[in-house]
């Protein structure tokens, strides 16, 4: 299959959001783009997403087939997911699976004749305070039933596209793919509709009755648009510049040292709230955690040194040159060849090709 211009723009788009060195990590949005196209990931979206990143085909398939929200085959343009673990199925989860594969004649990931629902059942859909619950293309009904169930899976039969208990109102599995990708969706009042559910307002409400906040919060304060963030921002740097170029305090004077012999006493402040008179020393390393944990994977000239006898410090070394991301991607794919006949990808294969030339004489 060729894919459309559109396709091809909107991946660029995807792999320009990521370092050139690092464009294979656009793999998982690009997999939802091309499952916007054909309804799942096919061969050929395979293909396209091996060619657009520099990978071999087995890299992208092996992605493609752990995550189950990419499909593997046509998928009906609304995708029926019912919650059949542990929780739903005490509420009667399952029941509401049966029913619903009964009624529509098809089983675990077919889809219906018409094209428009495939049925699954789920392991888990992490909502067990609402259970039994169903997604329809990832968006949820709560506290279904079978007949309940089965209306929803009607009214979507029927050209209809019922409201969610929680969530903005329907798209098709397409359209949810291109979200997924990270677009927005330009649908007219795509996000307008629904809301939270009443299990999840619990905790609110909870804090509510009794007084519970953040510290410093107030909950009144508005949400500044994305221009006044731009201009706080831009105050805030400008302070920041100003404070640095600012002359520095003049320092005071050293204090003399103690006489030879004369023991140092710490300052009667320090030693009313210490209660010892034992000189005060600093730290060996009074950094952050954070600020040793990047240290000690990029070290530089100005990196403390460890006590450890024999060690030394770093040094600063050559920035590595930046490398072309489709050209370090091509190498990559060239060492690790795609792999056939049943051999781990990168093996050689020279053994088997004399086995099979020997078996020819």
């Amino acid at each position: 299959m060729s894919f459309t211009e559109t396709t091809r723009e909107r991946a660029r788009e995807i792999i320009s959001r990521y370092p050139a060195d690092r464009a294979r990590s656009a793999l998982l949005p690009l997999l939802h783009l091309v499952q916007s196209e054909e309804g799942y990931v096919s061969p050929a979206g395979v293909e396209f997403c091996a060619e657009v990143l520099g990978l071999n085909k087995a890299q992208v398939g092996a992605v493609a087939t752990f995550y189950t929200m990419y499909k593997r085959k046509p998928t009906g343009d609304y995708l029926v997911s019912v919650c059949t673990n542990t929780m739903c199925n005490v509420l009667g989860g399952q029941e509401v699976y049966d029913t619903l594969a009964e009624h529509l004649g098809v089983g675990h990931d077919e889809t219906t004749a018409d094209g428009k629902v495939t049925l699954e059942h789920a392991e888990c859909l992490a909502a067990c305070d609402y259970g039994p619950v169903m997604t329809v293309n990832y968006d949820f009904f709560d506290g279904v039933n079978p007949q309940s169930a089965l209306g929803v899976v009607e009214e979507l039969r029927s050209g209809g596209r019922p409201m969610p208990t929680r969530g903005a109102r329907l798209c098709t599995l397409k359209e949810m793919a291109v979200q997924l990708a990270g677009f927005a969706d330009e649908r007219e009042g795509a996000v307008a509709d629904g809301g939270p559910g009443e299990p999840t307002l619990r905790g609110l409400r909870l804090a509510e009755q009794n007084g519970i906040s953040v510290p410093g919060f107030d909950p009144s304060t508005p949400i500044r648009s994305k221009a006044e963030a731009d201009r706080a921002a831009a105050e805030a740097k400008a302070k920041a510049e100003a404070a640095k170029a600012a002359p520095a305090p003049q320092a005071e004077p050293a204090k003399p040292a103690p006489a030879k012999g004369t023991p140092a006493v710490e300052s009667a402040p320090a030693a009313e709230a210490t209660g010892s008179t034992t000189r005060d020393v600093k730290a060996p390393d009074d950094k952050s955690p954070e600020v040793r944990a990047a240290e000690t994977r990029q070290p530089d000239a100005a990196t403390a040194a460890p006590d450890a006898p024999g060690t030394k410090a770093p040094v600063d070394a050559a920035a590595p040159a930046p490398r072309d991301a489709r050209a370090a991607q091509a190498a990559g794919a060239a060492a690790n060849a795609p792999a056939g006949d049943g051999k781990p990808a990168g093996d050689s294969a020279d053994a088997q090709e004399r086995s099979l030339k020997e078996a020819q004489k």
